[in-house]
């Protein structure tokens, strides 16, 4: 089986990570930081907002059970793209939404799905979610894989 992977940021990866893990299709999942400059970041490291990372989700999935423009759907229902740096009370540079490509295609599709979302005016304020070139992703510190599955607490979203 041939795998894929995506990128993406959308407030805490913990409630992010549990959504992504409960899609059909999605192989595994790592939480990590990723979007800035700093070198091996922490935990610590990226909450000091001095890093430039984001609270990130790399998603691995197997493309002939679930596209990425299915994941691009999850990604939107799953937090408030319209919140600059923060979603609910988590605030900060590292809670951003962001989607971060991997490649021209992914790029293209991320374009495109923004786009048809602002002009169905599917939400009401300005969507702020970056599209970025993907790069280097630092996995995030064991204790945060799988945070919420490990804490059997159930993630529920609001939108």
């Amino acid at each position: 089986m041939e795998t894929q992977k995506a990128i993406f940021a959308a407030g805490c990866f913990w409630g992010v990570e549990a959504n992504f893990r409960k899609v059909k299709g999605v192989i595994s999942t790592r939480v990590g930081y990723t979007g800035g400059d700093f070198t091996n970041p922490t935990y610590k490291n990226v909450c000091s907002h001095k890093t430039g990372h984001a609270e990130a989700v790399e998603v691995t999935y197997d493309p002939t059970k679930i596209t990425y423009d299915e994941l691009l759907d999850v990604f939107w229902s799953i937090h408030d793209p319209t919140t600059l740096n923060r979603q609910g009370p988590d605030v900060g540079t590292q809670y951003r939404s962001a989607i971060f490509y991997l490649n021209s295609e992914q790029k293209e599709k991320a374009m495109n799905s923004k786009a048809k979302l602002e002009a169905y005016k599917r939400f009401k304020r300005t969507i702020v979610t970056q599209i970025l070139p993907a790069s280097e992703f630092w996995k995030a510190e064991e204790y945060h894989q799988q945070y919420l599955d490990k804490r059997q607490k159930r993630f529920i979203t609001n939108f």
